[in-house]
């Protein structure tokens, strides 16, 4: 064996423990799920699947509000999906393409909002929230999370990159702003349009403080504060904690899994930008 392949085999091993200790978690929480309550707690319980009882899964499905907190976290990620992808396309536009006074200090606040820790702006916009009547609604979950400023910012660099020739060329044909924005730039960038949208919505599909925060009643809670809820309607239920929140992850993973490239350009994206 020479040096290479020595050092390709080591690689590969890393990889294939560093992937081991990642689905771990996974594989525990599925065989978890599956077991019964009294098998859980008892002493002949080990890591191998040895029973297959789906009581928790039908007891989770039928005595919880899990479709309504589905429902209010497909609502709430999708509004908040689209909504800042317009606007921060819309805004990055005017800040690539038109002059404006101050559209460079306004540049400058949107790269300086990234060292404005989030958790840090959350008494504030509760008492706004609280002063709106938007406590328990869903406006009162999708206002608060629509400012993403590296949505901006990837949306600029793009739109700097491309050739003034062609802008000018729509311009001469009589186009206007919106057909330039949605006619022309939208339909070159639809690779970072569908990254931004899958990470901008498991995001928001995954958010829990401020969620937790604004909402108090059950039938308004999203899925990550549901959990909670079932934890505590149900007390220490191992069985049915683990099949709950297999199911509140269980688009987020599909999800990847299909989107898989489009997740990780987006994050190569983020990190980009804020590296």
């Amino acid at each position: 064996m020479t040096l290479k392949q020595a050092r390709t085999l080591a690689f590969t091993g890393l990889v294939l423990i560093a992937a081991a200790i990642w689905t771990f978690p996974l594989y525990w929480a599925l065989t978890t799920s599956l077991r019964s309550e009294n098998r859980i707690v008892s002493d002949g319980s080990g890591w191998l699947l040895d029973e297959l009882n789906f009581g928790a899964f039908r007891e989770i499905l039928g005595n919880s509000k899990l479709p309504m907190w589905y429902m209010n976290s497909v609502g709430t990620s999708l509004i908040i999906t689209v909504i800042v992808l317009v606007t921060g396309m819309m805004c990055a536009y005017a800040l690539s393409q038109l002059r404006f006074p101050g559209r460079r200090l306004l540049y400058l606040v949107v790269v300086g909002s990234f060292m404005v820790p989030v958790p840090a702006l959350y008494v504030a916009q509760f008492v706004l929230m609280n002063d709106l009547g938007l406590v328990n609604t869903w406006w009162g979950i999708i206002l608060p999370q629509l400012v993403v400023p590296v949505v901006i910012i990837v949306y600029k660099q793009f739109f700097d990159a491309i050739p003034k020739e062609m802008r000018e060329a729509v311009v001469l044909d009589g186009g206007g702003e919106f057909t330039l924005l949605f006619k022309l730039y939208l339909p070159l960038n639809w690779g970072i349009t569908a990254a931004l949208a899958i990470i901008t919505f498991i995001s928001a599909w995954n958010n829990f403080f401020w969620p937790f925060l604004v909402v108090t009643s059950e039938d308004m809670m999203t899925i990550p504060v549901g959990i909670t809820q079932v934890n505590d309607a149900f007390g220490v239920a191992y069985a049915r904690m683990m099949a709950l929140a297999l199911l509140a992850a269980a688009p987020v993973i599909i999800g990847y899994l299909v989107f898989q490239k489009r997740v990780t350009e987006a994050v190569m994206i983020s990190a980009g930008v804020k590296g």
